[in-house]
C-alpha cells in the first residue's frame, strides 16, 4: 500500500511537470515577436543625410587645416635647403657659411616643432571626428528606439530585435517596411545598400 502512494505521488509529480512545461509552452507562443533590419532604418532615418554631410565637411575641414600645416612644414623645409646650399657652397664667406648654420638650426628647431604640431593637430582632428560620429549615431540611434517602441506598443510586440542578432528568423517576423512607413518613408523607395 505504502509502495502505491509512493507510485501515485511519484505519478503526480511527473503530471505537474508536464503541466508547467505545458503552460510555459503555452505562453511562449503567445509571445509576439518581430525583427527589423536596423542598417536599412538607420540609412533611411531623418537625420542620416544631414549627420553624413556634417560628419563629410567637418572632415574636409579637418583636412584642410592639417594640409596647411603640412605646407608651412614644407616651406620650413624649402627654406632650410637654401640655407644648406650656402653652407655646402665652397664660394661662401666664413660668415655666410657661420649664418647659413645658426638659420640652420633655428630652422631645425622651428621644423621640429611643427611637426609636433601636425601631429597633435592629427590626433584632435581624428578625436574631434570620433566624437562628432559617435554623437551623431547615439542621437539616431535613441530616436530609432523610441519609434521603435512606440511602433511595439501601438501593434502588441512584446520583443522587436536586430534581424542581424538573430541567427534564424522567419521572413514574416521582420517589420521593417512597416516601421519605415511610420518613419514617413516609402519602403519601395528605402535606401537598402
Amino acid at each position: 500500500m505504502i509502495s502505491n502512494i509512493k507510485k501515485k505521488g511519484v505519478k503526480m509529480k511527473k503530471l505537474l511537470i508536464a503541466l508547467c512545461v505545458a503552460s510555459v509552452s503555452v505562453a511562449a507562443l503567445a509571445i509576439k515577436v518581430a525583427t527589423v533590419d536596423m542598417v536599412i532604418l538607420v540609412k533611411n532615418h531623418p537625420a542620416y543625410d544631414t549627420n553624413k554631410t556634417l560628419l563629410l565637411n567637418t572632415e574636409k575641414d579637418l583636412r584642410k587645416k592639417l594640409e596647411d600645416m603640412n605646407k608651412e612644414l614644407a616651406a620650413i623645409q624649402e627654406e632650410g635647403k637654401k640655407h644648406a646650399e650656402t653652407l655646402r657652397n665652397p664660394m661662401s664667406s666664413k660668415k655666410a657659411k657661420d649664418d647659413a648654420e645658426m638659420a640652420l638650426r633655428e630652422i631645425e628647431n622651428r621644423y621640429m616643432q611643427q611637426q609636433q604640431k601636425v601631429r597633435a593637430e592629427m590626433m584632435r582632428s581624428q578625436q574631434e571626428l570620433a566624437q562628432l560620429e559617435a554623437g551623431l549615431l547615439k542621437a539616431q540611434s535613441d530616436d530609432l528606439k523610441k519609434r521603435i517602441s512606440k511602433f511595439a506598443d501601438k501593434n502588441d510586440y512584446d520583443l522587436v530585435i536586430d534581424s542581424s542578432a538573430a541567427l534564424y528568423s522567419k521572413d514574416s517576423f521582420n517589420v521593417t517596411d512597416a516601421v519605415l512607413k511610420e518613419m514617413g518613408v516609402d519602403p519601395a523607395k528605402a535606401k537598402r545598400d
